[in-house]
């Protein structure tokens, strides 16, 4: 890690009390980041700012629902500037296909990994431009990019948020805003919980593109891609989507 890549910087993770969220925070403070943890999960919070250790100057935990814009107006309200946002909020749908499809998991899906998304960076961006600039980072999916490693609802979500961060890089890039996307295969995140097949028959049709996985990744080594993206070394790239699935969406 680079103690000073992002001394400096103010970053706030969504979806930081686990898995690649977790990571992230803890290797931004480790870049120099002073860094805001959001997630739903207050328990999560509480172990990510215990084990950090960082003190409140560094890390702020701050909990609440990318699906509430009371909740992010909350978080949002009085700061000066976020620098980079790390979108990483996400949940998964139990492989359920469009036949099995109930509105209220479609909704409960597309509200975390899509809405979410878009709620949370229409929050910041105007911080970010009225400081001149920042770095967004959108965790997509191996599920961005294919059809048959999750449910319907899950698959949707993960191609809409890449649309969304391109939209961002196109329209928002002149005004010092870049957006990018990182596409992580399987990794090892409590996530597995919202993955527990509720159809034998998808789940049997879905196998025949997990067969070509790769081994699960650790959190940080998503993170560290994100990280990446999010600083000046990156400075050139935007509306990128970066795989981190060791080889599996070339299979």
């Amino acid at each position: 890690m680079d103690a000073k890549r992002h001394a400096g910087k103010r970053a706030l993770v969504s979806g930081a009390g686990s898995g690649i969220g977790r990571a992230t925070v803890l290797r931004l403070l480790a870049e120099g980041a002073h860094v805001t943890g959001f997630d739903a999960d207050e328990d999560g919070l509480a172990t990510l700012y215990t084990e950090a250790g960082a003190g409140p100057d560094m890390l702020e935990v701050f909990p609440g629902d990318v699906r509430s814009d009371a909740d992010i107006a909350a978080m949002v309200e009085g700061r000066s500037g976020i620098d980079v946002l790390v979108n990483n909020a996400g949940i998964m749908d139990h492989f359920v296909p469009v036949t099995e499809l109930d509105d209220a998991l479609w909704e409960d899906v597309l509200g975390v990994n899509l809405t979410g998304v878009m709620r949370l960076t229409r929050a910041v961006l105007p911080l970010m431009l009225a400081s001149g600039g920042g770095a967004v980072v959108t965790v997509g999916s191996k599920g961005s990019l294919s059809a048959g490693v999750s449910g319907a609802a899950y698959t949707a979500s993960k191609h809409g948020v890449l649309g969304l961060a391109k939209h961002i890089a196109w329209f928002y890039g002149p005004q010092g805003i870049r957006s990018n996307a990182v596409c992580p295969g399987a990794v090892a995140t409590a996530i597995g919980e919202t993955s527990a097949p509720r159809s034998d028959w998808a789940m049997e049709r879905a196998a025949t593109a997990l067969a070509t996985m790769g081994a699960v990744a650790e959190p940080d080594q998503i993170a560290a891609a994100i990280s990446w993206l999010a600083s000046s070394e990156a400075g050139n790239v935007n509306g990128a989507v970066v795989t981190v699935d060791g080889g599996w969406s070339v299979a």
